[in-house]
């Protein structure tokens, strides 16, 4: 065999292993926060964005990436990655240069999964972060784990709250904060269309839904504007949402091959969303459908039959020939664990190419036949007939054979589905359609990659504006219509929201707003949440700006490097869309800051541990040490440290030890010091190069710049100026008097009087 079992790794490997409701996916964040750089892998895209929000808003978007099929953002330096598990760089998970200290596998026990199974099975025996790995998932998939990585150390977490059942229950008795779950999206229409009638409205997520969409519904229901939520089994792979019961309305699903009835193990996955930390949950199923008293037992007590194979693929092609790389995808696999994976549809459309003569004509060689598979692996997120998807893959594969796809082709095609108008049936369709487009975007198969990334972002975004509009217009209820300024507007009925939910005025403001409200406008508020850092102002009152209306002010945070965000009163904002603009704006927080210390970052991976140690005191006061408070790491440091913080910006003085920035950073640190230090002293102008410190907290101001010393503060880069000036007249009075040089400071001040 070509493939033999992973070695043992010189890192720490763990495996977090339990039902749902037990912390998995919060510890893996936290812990790859503790390292500099990391990589977090998931099994939905819907579920890659939800963790990128919550990373960004804790260090800002430009330290985090976020690596879908179909999306990428990639700042300049990022910190972190988050991906979806298909679609991580190989590069940051194996041996070599840019591997990341900190690797998390999000739901391992997809390997057992009949179409994503091997993809799963690849990352537990290949991806490996550079210090620590580890593998999130249930308890079943463990016996896998501990035959294939030997040397896994493994941790059962028991669920935080107590999940029970709650029986049969009709649609009309199903609690407020309930998920129903169906499985196909006129399933979950329909049971939507009858909570509207029953509970005034519910949000609705389905995995067709493009992540705007999803978010969109999600907020709505997080917030309380609604109470239920209507749901395929995408909310089943760690979404997190504030869901006390979990209702089944049915449990058989077709999984893309067959229509087949949900294992235990499915259904306890699912119904493990009931229930948040320490709140129990409760599970049932929706009248008349009723679950075997076995699997209620089953979901209850957590547990379920173990995995004994997962699905396997080599690895390792050959792509000399077509017929050698089929044999490759063919290969059997080393352990009895492993169950070959050969029914996937990438193999199925490179069996189905291989028959065109267009293809078989230019699938000669090695290059080319890896330009085959890698058109294979498009998805048909469409789900048309497989012809009709083959005939794209073929077309696709001509073009590319020849040179970059012709972007008037590809043009044509975006343009085709670049419309907002039509029934909830026909955008859902337009947006699996941009799907693909966007994926293709995302390869180097076009010149102007960049430019139909945005493209197809931009069709996308306002396709998913359109659907949201038609799913809360059809799912959730509405008054009449009433003119405003000049037009008719529709206005929501006051959401049920429980008077004590602290989101509870805000909606009744909401559904009382009468005034023309372009910042609670769809458009805009989405165009916010997408918008780049750099389309954010914030001036010197520590306001920020959008554009030419001003939507937030900073203010004081739990530390100096994190500063907290004040939303306008003058913003008219659904509960919903105000908590997804606050997780923005915290991130253009983090971002402010990073602006700053973003040098110093991007260094510190080069560094010893005494660099490390320096980086870290610089960054607590946002790039400016006294030396003598440094002594220690100062001392340590290696040759190559110090040229790597030279590299960076850093200076390494006798008196200072600093960050070399420009003058409008040094305002920027005056702002952010004056919000977190009471005793900080007023800012002073460009061209101080010091200024009385009498009163002032010497913590506040290093922050801006400006150590203190025997109550002035002077500009970091003068004060080590003056310090070398000064250096040779106390060797010479301390040559010439017969003391050592600590005590002619002292001495000249007595002198003095």
């Amino acid at each position: 065999m070509s493939e033999k079992r992973a070695p043992a790794a010189p890192m720490v490997i763990t495996a977090l292993l339990g039902p749902t409701n037990t912390g998995k996916t919060h510890r893996a964040l936290e812990r790859l926060l503790e390292h500099d750089t990391g990589l977090i892998g998931v099994p939905l895209r819907l579920l890659a964005r939800e963790v990128y929000d919550k990373l960004t808003a804790r260090v800002g978007e430009r330290r985090v990436a976020l690596v879908t099929g179909e999306e990428k953002r990639v700042p300049e330096r990022p910190s972190y990655w988050v991906c979806t598990v298909e679609a991580i760089p190989t590069d940051l998970v194996a041996e070599g240069p840019t591997r990341v200290d900190f690797v998390a596998i999000d739901e391992v026990q997809l390997a057992a999964h009949d179409q994503r199974g091997h993809v799963f099975t690849e990352r537990l025996l290949h991806a490996r972060g550079k210090k620590e790995t580890w593998f999130l998932g249930a308890e079943t998939i463990r016996g896998v784990i501990e035959r294939l990585v030997p040397d896994v150390k493994i941790a059962r977490l028991p669920r935080l709250s107590r999940l029970s059942s709650a029986g049969v229950v009709s649609l009309a008795a199903t609690p407020p904060r309930s998920a129903v779950v169906a499985f196909s999206a006129e399933k979950v229409f329909e049971l939507a269309e009858r909570i509207r009638g029953r509970k005034g409205g519910a949000a609705v997520v389905l995995g067709v839904l493009s992540p705007r969409a999803r978010n969109a519904q999600v907020a709505m229901y997080q917030s309380g504007e609604v109470d239920y939520l209507v749901a395929t089994d995408a909310i089943g792979m760690g979404l997190n949402l504030d869901v006390r019961h979990v209702g089944f309305a049915a449990v058989r699903k077709f999984d893309g091959r067959e229509a087949r009835e949900l294992d235990p193990a499915e259904i306890g996955q699912i119904a493990g969303r009931a229930g948040r930390h320490t709140r129990d949950g409760t599970f049932g199923t929706i009248a008349p459908l009723e679950l075997p008293r076995d699997v209620v037992r089953a979901v209850e007590s957590h547990r379920f039959s173990p995995i004994t194979q997962v699905r396997w693929r080599n690895a390792n092609l050959d792509f000399s020939s077509i017929t050698a790389l089929i044999a490759s995808l063919r290969e059997r696999p080393f352990d009895e664990v492993l169950r070959l994976d050969d029914t996937g549809e990438d193999l199925a459309a490179l069996l189905a190419l291989s028959s065109f003569p267009e293809v078989q004509e230019r699938a000669r060689d090695v290059e080319r036949i890896r330009l085959l598979w890698e058109v294979c692996r498009i998805p048909d997120y469409r789900k048309l007939l497989f012809e009709s998807h083959m005939a794209l893959l073929a077309e696709l594969y001509v073009q590319l054979v020849d040179g970059p796809l012709d972007p008037e082709w590809v043009d044509t095609h975006i343009r085709e589905i670049d419309d907002e108008r039509g029934d909830i049936d026909t955008l859902t369709g337009r947006l699996s359609a941009i799907r693909t487009w966007s994926y293709v975007a995302n390869q180097s198969w076009l010149d102007d990659r960049a430019g139909f990334q945005a493209k197809t972002r931009d069709v996308e975004d306002r396709l998913s504006d359109a659907l949201h509009a038609k799913l809360v217009q059809r799912f959730v209820e509405r008054t009449s219509k009433r003119v405003v300024a000049g037009r008719s507007v529709e206005v929501l009925k006051a959401p049920k929201v429980d008077p004590s939910h602290p989101f509870a005025r805000l909606a009744s403001l909401r559904a009382e707003m009468v005034g023309e409200p372009p910042p609670g406008d769809v458009d805009w508020t989405e165009s916010l949440i997408e918008a780049s850092h750099a389309a954010f102002g914030l001036d010197d009152r520590a306001q920020v700006t959008f554009g030419d209306r001003h939507i937030a002010t900073l203010i004081r945070g739990a530390t100096l490097l994190t500063p907290d965000v004040r939303l306008s009163h003058a913003l008219e904002l659904s509960p919903g869309a105000r908590a997804r603009v606050m997780r923005r704006l915290s991130a253009v927080a983090r971002d402010v800051v990073d602006d700053l210390l973003g040098p110093l970052r991007a260094i510190v991976g080069d560094l010893s541990a005494p660099g490390r140690g320096l980086v870290y005191q610089l960054e607590q006061s946002l790039g400016t040490v006294i030396s003598r408070d440094a002594r220690a790491q100062l001392e340590m440091l290696t040759d190559d440290d110090r040229q790597a913080l030279l590299a960076g910006g850093v200076r390494l003085g006798a008196c200072v030890t600093w960050l070399s920035m420009r003058s409008d950073a040094l305002s920027r640190r005056a702002l952010l010091a004056g919000l977190f230090y009471e005793g900080a002293p007023k800012r002073p102008p460009p061209s101080a190069v010091s200024f009385s410190a009498h009163r002032a907290d010497p913590r506040a101001c290093l922050a801006m710049g400006f150590p203190v010393f025997a109550k002035r503060a002077v500009r970091a880069d003068v004060a080590e100026a003056v310090c070398a000036l000064t250096a040779p007249t106390e060797q010479l009075l301390a040559s010439r008097l017969g003391c050592p040089r600590t005590e002619v400071a002292t001495l000249i001040a007595a002198l003095r009087g």
